[in-house]
């Protein structure tokens, strides 16, 4: 996994943090509406793995994630690059969005390369 600063490392784990309590929220509200939740709980689900690999990566604490739900992780995060991308490109130069999606973006890709590695070490 590419070295990073303990700054970036902040950042991401920050972000994943902020997009968990997103995830967790729209996941309230649609449970309210009776809408169908199925999406959302995998991305959440997603989300929670690639913050621990984070965490395991970077501060050596313990996941208890299988192969086949890290691996499920890797292709949900993945998914969610175009969408992001996409918000990222109509946003404005220098708002705050364009910082929180460079950021999102970021740590996603991080999650990615440390579900990649740890998948090799395995």
């Amino acid at each position: 996994m590419e070295k990073v600063s303990n700054e970036v490392q902040m950042e991401s784990i920050k972000s994943f943090q902020s997009t968990i309590s997103k995830c967790e929220n729209a996941l309230a509200q649609m449970t309210q509406k009776d809408a169908n939740t199925t999406i959302i709980m995998k991305r959440l689900k997603a989300l929670h793995i690639g913050l621990a690999l984070l965490e395991h990566v970077w501060n050596q604490r313990p996941h208890h994630y299988t192969q086949e739900d890290v691996a499920e992780a890797r292709h949900v995060l993945t998914g969610l690059f175009p969408s992001i991308k996409n918000s990222y490109a109509k946003s404005k130069a220098g708002s705050p969005q364009k910082t929180l999606l460079e950021r999102r973006m970021k740590s996603l890709e991080l999650a990615v390369q440390a579900i990649d590695d740890l998948s090799n070490e395995e």
